[in-house]
């Protein structure tokens, strides 16, 4: 009963917080990796919980998920799916699926299955679902709220341009590398990985990360498909997003042949330090600093 009462005083805050109510409001747990898990059912009749990933496109499950579940088909398969680590043989699919979102459904849904989620998720969905949507992630509610008009509510947020490519967005943040050393890279907006920032090879090598960044150790990452790379773990002294730094940043990059890392990723790990406004188009995040802006990072 006290969580039914939580649940329902967080939702009636929401509403006043944000000036609206003919809106959505859609629970999520933030999970120890910094991924964000939504409760969904599938074609009426099998529970899961699915990522949001900032960086998809389609509605995927995992191969351990499909084994237990009842209603997908998985009939055909596909080849040649590339992800950003690399590009897998091929893919089963299942098509003519229904999913429900806190009252939302969508109709005839192709699902790809796939080896990797979010450590305790069944799979993922991406912003796509709610295309022509706003979409406020509110962290520290732990909720997710799509309306059809920017929120009336925005005071201490800061408005910052994005680049939307082929269902990704992208945004500029300034990366102090060393005193007097600031310099402003692209990041692709990525909350399907758990980190705070990888930097890409480019990026690394130009300017001489491996020599100048404090390296505190390595570690393997693998893609949804089970793509492998391996990344230098290290200690940027400062990213500042707009008006708000962070400091001692834990950031990753690769060290030596160029090219296996094309794009610089902003995680979880960052993201959940602000709460976050999507314009219906994508083409502008608004940002407010939340109670986890100054938590140490995740350390896996």
């Amino acid at each position: 009963m006290q969580q039914y009462i939580i649940t329902f005083l967080t939702l009636a805050i929401c509403q006043i917080a944000f000036g609206q109510t003919d809106k959505t409001i859609i629970p999520f747990q933030l999970t120890s990796f910094n991924n964000i898990s939504i409760r969904a059912v599938l074609n009426q009749k099998d529970t899961v919980q699915l990522m949001l990933h900032t960086g998809a496109t389609d509605v995927t499950l995992t191969e351990e998920a499909t084994k237990r579940l009842k209603s997908p088909i998985f009939d055909r398969s596909i080849d040649g799916i590339k992800s950003w680590g690399g590009q897998t043989d091929g893919a089963r699919v299942s098509a003519h699926n229904s999913l429900t979102i806190e009252g939302l459904r969508w109709d005839s849904l192709t699902i790809t299955e796939n080896k990797h989620s979010g450590q305790f998720t069944d799979g993922k969905i991406g912003l796509d679902l709610f295309k022509g949507k706003f979409v406020a992630i509110d962290f520290e509610r732990k909720v997710i709220i799509l309306s059809d008009k920017l929120p009336k509510y925005l005071k201490g947020f800061e408005k910052h341009q994005l680049s939307y490519d082929n269902g990704s967005m992208f945004m500029e943040a300034d990366c102090e590398i060393e005193k007097n050393n600031v310099l402003t890279n692209r990041f692709l907006i990525h909350s399907g990985y758990a980190g705070s920032i990888l930097l890409d090879d480019k990026f690394a090598n130009d300017n001489k990360l491996n020599e100048k960044l404090e390296i505190v150790g390595e570690k393997a990452l693998k893609d949804s498909y089970g793509n492998v790379i391996k990344t230098k773990k290290a200690i940027m002294p400062a990213l500042k997003i707009g008006k708000h730094p962070l400091s001692d940043v834990s950031v990753g990059f690769f060290a030596g042949a160029l090219g296996n890392q094309k794009i610089s990723i902003m995680g979880g790990d960052v993201l959940k330090r602000f709460n976050w406004i999507l314009d219906a188009r994508r083409a502008f995040v608004y940002l407010k600093p939340n109670a986890n802006f100054k938590m140490p990072y995740l350390k896996i």
